[in-house]
């Protein structure tokens, strides 16, 4: 981020913000806020999801593995489509396929037409954040980037609170086919908003055109974005910070609520609206503080993965058979910091690339949580199968991923600070030298 940024000055050529930009933008967060809804609707539904299908932990967790196999393996190529092509384009193809995904798997009457169905919904899910990513750095001024981004993220877990609260009401009251059918109903509004409203950038802003220069061009905003240690340093972030939570809400934490720590499957999914409050909450300060100290981006990110790790290591380590409720409520309360604290990572790669190659460097630090997520989950499976469903084995599979992440975290950040002030310096040359 530039001095201007952090000095809270317009650098030229910033957008201007405003009404308009909040009303474009809050189309483009809709979107997002849907796809949040499709994406998490399996974690209240894990259960139903098993009886369904008649499948075991492992073929469970494979419902999530490939929905986020998918959304990881298309964010490269979808921040090179955000690049070319634009926001509108790439939003309005990810609803038509996260739509489709959704209805796709409320009349599944086999577990590999759902599976099919949740790698469809993976895919369209996979071209919303980024996409609002990049809509909000096109109409909002740079300084404002951090709690733009947080306002973001903070809107898709409200995503997840509709999951929790509405969709698993519906579920168990209409019926599985009724509940997910009818919230499919959500990817045709916001398809219809998004034809009508929105526009890629305001007017007097257009992009450079991009000239159509094929493999060798691809190669290169790919290489280009992955030797800036700034981006390497964010999808590292992303991949430490994020997961633990992505996890629990997803799919595993139903289950290791009711069935590890014996609670009905209210008092369960009040928890799970914990950890969504919690995360609504730390947006907004994890938002602002990084906003006024951007120094602070680091010892947050640090800070919130050590004490998940602290949290989730009482819990499993708890003497008695079941944890007390104060325990839970507290872990699933710095649970729900990890998703603002992911957003950090997208802080470290946005101010070490240029503009036009933004989305590439997006989708490469946005790889980083859903690989980890995808590798756990698969984990828990996997050992909840071969201990006879000992969930303190299985979870502890979380510290392995932890240890890997803030080690090359540790490894890149002071690579990531110096060629991060050497573009400030750059920035601020430039700055000085353009015309009035």
């Amino acid at each position: 981020m530039s001095s201007a940024t952090s000095a809270g000055k317009a650098l030229p050529g910033d957008p201007p913000g405003g009404r308009r930009a909040i009303a474009v933008w809050g189309i483009g967060v809709a979107v997002y806020f849907v796809a949040v809804i499709f994406r998490t609707s399996l974690g209240v539904a894990g259960l139903d999801a098993a009886d369904r299908f008649h499948v075991n932990a492992s073929a469970l967790s494979t419902f999530s593995i490939l929905q986020l196999l998918v959304y990881a393996g298309m964010q490269i190529p979808v921040g090179l489509l955000v690049d070319r092509l634009g926001t509108k384009k790439v939003l309005g193809i990810g609803v038509v396929l996260f739509t489709v995904g959704q209805v796709g798997f409320a009349f599944s009457p086999s577990y590999g037409m759902a599976l099919a169905s949740r790698a469809l919904l993976g895919c369209g899910d996979a071209m919303t954040f980024i996409s609002v990513l990049r809509l909000g750095s096109r109409w909002f001024p740079a300084r404002r980037g951090p709690m733009v981004a947080q306002l973001a993220g903070l809107v898709g877990m409200a995503g997840n609170l509709v999951s929790t609260l509405v969709l698993a009401r519906l579920l168990h009251g209409i019926g599985w086919t009724a509940a997910f059918a009818g919230s499919a109903l959500a990817g045709v509004v916001v398809l219809v908003l998004l034809l009508l409203f929105l526009k890629d950038h305001p007017e007097g802003h257009e992009p450079e055109p991009m000239p159509h220069q094929g493999a060798a061009y691809v190669r290169r905003q790919i290489a280009l974005s992955w030797r800036e240690p700034g981006t390497r340093l964010g999808l590292w972030v992303h991949f430490t910070t994020q997961f633990p939570a992505m996890v629990f809400l997803l799919l595993w934490g139903m289950p290791f609520l009711v069935e590890a720590q014996g609670l009905s499957r209210g008092t369960a999914g009040g928890l799970l609206t914990l950890v969504v409050l919690s995360n609504m909450a730390v947006g907004l300060v994890y938002g602002q503080v990084i906003a006024r100290h951007h120094a602070a981006r680091l010892p947050l990110a640090l800070g919130t993965v050590g004490a998940t790790a602290a949290l989730w290591a009482a819990t499993l380590a708890y003497p008695a058979d079941r944890a007390p409720m104060w325990l839970l409520v507290v872990l699933c309360t710095v649970l729900g910091a990890c998703g603002p604290a992911s957003m950090i990572g997208f802080d470290f790669a946005r101010p070490a690339n240029p503009p036009e190659r933004q989305g590439t460097a997006s989708g490469i630090t946005n790889m980083g949580g859903f690989i980890a997520s995808m590798t756990t989950l698969f984990a828990i499976g996997v050992l909840l199968d071969a201990t006879g469903d000992d969930y303190t084995v299985a979870f502890s599979s979380v510290f392995v991923l932890q240890v890997l992440g803030v080690t090359q975290i540790l490894r890149l950040r002071r690579r990531a600070a110096r060629r991060e002030r050497e573009r400030l310096v750059a920035s601020r040359v430039e700055t000085v030298h353009v015309p009035v």
